[in-house]
């Protein structure tokens, strides 16, 4: 349980040329394009369908308003250097286009409120993250929002708004698009997942990405209850309302699950960063992972972008985003994990007529009742227009979810007030960080700008210093004010999750969020009030709160909201905290070679410490199975694709009891090491290997199978390439992959999330960047592209790609090089 008071939960020449045509193939007709191999500017060859064209006087008419250089590297990677930060996205936007068309083509459709348009109402949206709905549900959600000019008000706000770069990104990165598509016309995008869509004939608008962008900051808030948000109506008058919960009765995980924090499916990633003073460089270096879906809308690409003497930065970008969001420029690299902190808070209103009216101190008020129509796809392929109906309060929309005690009953009703749907300044965070000069610069301007919407952050820099902070969009909710108002339900969320849930009577007034004298906006809290650490040996997270970026100095007296302290943590994070741990107790420093190993060391921190006394193997020899008890015993303790018995653990961590694991249990003074020792003599455990066992024997897969002949790509396309790594939280994974939301189609275990964009970033004398990168699932989502597999096949390999940072590496690692205008 969480308490306030306690505990809170050399490439041959070859390879060289094979590039070079895989990458003119995507160049759009037209466009000038100077190749690695020399030469003067030349058409790009045609591609699948010819490009739309113009007359001659149309041409000559047009002056193009942006301009750009894209420069592609091995794997595609784009180089893009323009003038001004409007053409820098302008070349971003075209470069994206060409190899994630599809996706970028989903998310501005969403923006707009337009997948029962195209897809029928039925269909189901799912950002294989938090939200899944219906696609009816999706748009009447956004159409309401943008009958409300949500994203139009905060372009009109100057504080809660973005700024002129931003906005000029953003204005950049969709005439990219645009252009792209009039070169090519639907007829020429190669992807089959929307080759010939209609909806790509509609223009992009900044204003379609910009609630895009808006989406994403609702990820972990508003995003969560769209199902509960569309279908809350008024209760019967007969209807017996929510039961009383106790903390003792809420099944906590359903309740995690329902609130965007679903301890089986989590959504996450790993960051360390190593100070000068335990590096063999004496700078800082970074190792960065973040856990992602490899299909749909949180997908990663890679990008260079560059305003020649203003801004240089590199790294990976959300499909959709004109910014780096996870990267490194010349002097600081950065990278980030889900924060544990709330975004929301849910308000509980007393009604006094059993259904829209409600109290609040200075009188009754009535629930803004809001009607939409939205255009749906029927069977037979015609529109039609049907109505949702959406309630509100000022703090924001009307919830139904008697699961999670948020349920609209004749005794009351609920509300959430999300803060990230009072900000649109994400865009200007990322954009901000690239001019950082150091890891407190850095954290400086994330302050300044206020947008970090749900993300810690994890750097290093040149002069050897290491930051962790999550200095995130959290409301201003302390404890003390926490105390003052929950409502009774409101304090069994908080018992149960860390939610505190407030009496809505006085949502206005008593119980309104705070405001410190450093928020960047009202109610949030500002950066003292946030919690951060600047060291220089080393410091991680890996999805546990804030407490314990490093063990020598656990953060603590933050307010709840923010997450647990003094708390269990993951095998995850003891697995990757081990790694520093264990290189530096052998006498030795982290250099580039060392922390980018970690990564594919592939250790399982769960059965080392299960296999401490032969524990593990005391368990499973009560099982009788000889044969596998046999393999376990040896299996090499990692998940290589070349372990052997690694799958006979995974089945038997996926079905442990909630309790009665461990013998001794968590302890806050020793929370590395603890809990431990495997509690032998607990039949649910002897069961759980038994089953574990009975399962690979139903599939008939061999107890000592190689791992790697298991676990296989299985993002859109992608053949059967063998992959390392495996669950995450509960077996100790630092390189954590995960099957969801696919059908096996044969295979025991076809990874479509986890480990994504993996950067290794070392500060060297000089001036020099040694950056190591990988996107394991490609740069392109095209299954037809030779860079949709091409990084998944080096992962599978535990090889990194050199990535281009310097001009001298682009000039010699260059496959193609074209200029961009629109």
């Amino acid at each position: 349980m969480f308490s306030r008071s306690g505990p809170r939960p050399a490439r041959r020449p070859a390879q060289r040329v094979g590039a070079l045509v895989a990458t003119l193939a995507l160049v759009p007709v037209g466009a000038a394009v100077s190749t690695a191999t020399g030469g003067s500017a030349t058409a790009a060859p045609q591609v699948a369908a010819a490009a739309p064209t113009t007359s001659a006087g149309a041409d000559a008419r047009h002056r193009p308003t942006y301009h750009a250089r894209i420069e592609r590297t091995t794997h595609g990677i784009p180089h893009i250097t323009a003038d001004n930060f409007g053409d820098l996205g302008f070349g971003s936007g075209y470069a994206a286009a060409e190899t994630s068309t599809c996706t970028l083509a989903d998310t501005l459709l969403t923006g707009r409120g337009q997948r029962s348009r195209w897809f029928g109402p039925t269909g189901t949206y799912n950002d294989q993250v938090t939200l899944d709905a219906s696609n009816l549900q999706v748009d009447a959600f956004v159409t309401d929002l943008r009958n409300r000019h949500v994203v139009e008000k905060l372009l009109a706000d100057k504080v809660r708004g973005p700024g002129k770069q931003a906005r000029a990104m953003v204005r950049g990165y969709t005439a990219g698009l645009n252009r792209y598509l009039a070169k090519v016309g639907p007829q020429g995008v190669t992807d089959p997942a929307c080759h010939g869509a209609g909806y790509l004939k509609k223009r992009a608008t900044p204003l379609d990405l910009w609630y895009g962008v808006y989406l994403a900051n609702l990820l972990a808030s508003s995003g969560v209850f769209v199902k509960e948000i569309v279908d809350a109506d008024p209760p019967a008058p007969d209807d017996p309302g929510t039961p009383n919960p106790t903390a003792a009765s809420i099944d906590r995980d359903a309740l995690l699950k329902a609130l965007g924090k679903d301890p089986e499916s989590p959504f996450g990633s790993n960051a360390t960063a190593i100070g000068g003073d335990a590096t063999t460089t004496g700078k800082g270096m970074l190792l960065g992972n973040p856990h992602f879906p490899w299909n749909g809308r949180y997908r990663f690409t890679q990008q260079h972008l560059t305003i020649p003497g203003h801004y240089n930065v590199a790294g990976a970008s959300l499909i959709g985003s004109p910014v780096v969001n996870i990267g490194w420029n010349n002097n600081v690299a950065w990278s980030h994990t889900v924060s544990t902190a709330y975004r929301f808070t849910p308000y509980e209103y007393k009604l006094v007529d059993g259904a829209t009216t409600y109290a609040t101190d200075p009188g009754p008020k009535t629930l803004e009742h809001r009607t939409v129509k939205v255009t749906v796809k029927q069977k037979d392929g015609s529109l039609k227009r049907v109505s949702e109906d959406l309630y509100r309060t000022p703090q924001g929309y009307v919830v139904d979810a008697p699961a999670i005690f948020l349920g609209w009953s004749p005794s009351s009703v609920w509300a959430i007030r999300d803060a990230n749907a009072e900000q649109l300044r994400t865009v200007d965070t990322f954009l901000n960080m690239g001019k950082a000069k150091n890891v407190r610069d850095l954290l400086r301007r994330q302050d300044a700008a206020g947008g970090m919407p749900w993300v810690n952050t994890t750097a290093a820099d040149r002069n050897g210093d290491a930051l962790y902070a999550d200095h995130s969009v959290v409301p201003n909710v302390p404890d003390a004010l926490a105390e003052q108002c929950m409502t009774p339900t409101g304090r069994i969320l908080d018992q149960a999750a860390g939610l505190p849930g407030l009496d809505g009577t006085f949502a206005d007034s008593s119980c309104a969020w705070g405001t410190d004298e450093d928020s960047q906006r009202p109610g949030v809290f500002g950066a003292k009030n946030l919690p951060s650490e600047i060291r220089r040996d080393w410091v991680m997270n890996a999805n546990d709160s804030y407490w314990l970026p490093n063990p020598a100095q656990p953060i603590e007296g933050y307010a709840g909201i923010i997450g647990c302290e003094q708390c269990e943590r993951t095998m995850r994070t003891r697995m990757v905290s081990q790694y520093v741990i264990d290189r530096l107790a052998s006498g030795k420093k982290e250099s580039p070679r060392s922390l980018r190993g970690h990564e594919h060391a592939n250790r399982v921190r769960a059965g080392e410490v299960m296999r401490q006394n032969g524990d593990l193997d005391t368990l499973c020899d009560q099982t009788g199975e000889t044969k596998a008890c046999a393999a376990l015993h040896d299996w090499d303790g990692h998940s290589n694709t070349t372990s052997r018995g690694y799958a006979i653990f995974e089945e038997f961590i996926a079905r442990l009891p909630a309790q009665g694991v461990w013998l001794t249990p968590f302890d806050p003074s020793d929370p590395l090491n603890t809990p431990r020792d495997l509690n032998t003599s607990n039949p649910q455990l002897v069961q759980a290997m038994s089953d574990a066992i009975g399962a690979l024997r139903d599939r008939k897969i061999a107890f000592d199978a190689p791992w790697g002949k298991l676990q296989v790509a299985g993002d859109r396309g992608a053949p059967r390439i063998p992959l390392g790594g495996g669950t995450g939280d509960a077996a100790g994974n630092a390189n954590a992959l995960a099957s969801r939301y696919t059908k096996a189609h044969g295979r025991y275990r076809p990874i479509t999330y986890g480990s994504s964009h993996i950067q290794a970033i070392a500060f060297l004398s000089g001036g020099r960047v040694n950056a190591r990168t990988i996107l394991t699932y490609g740069q392109s989502e095209d299954p037809r592209s030779p860079w949709s597999t091409d990084q998944t096949r080096m992962f599978s390999q535990k090889k990194w790609v050199h990535f281009a940072w310097t001009r001298a590496q682009i000039r010699k690692d260059l496959v193609s090089s074209y200029r961009v205008s629109g």
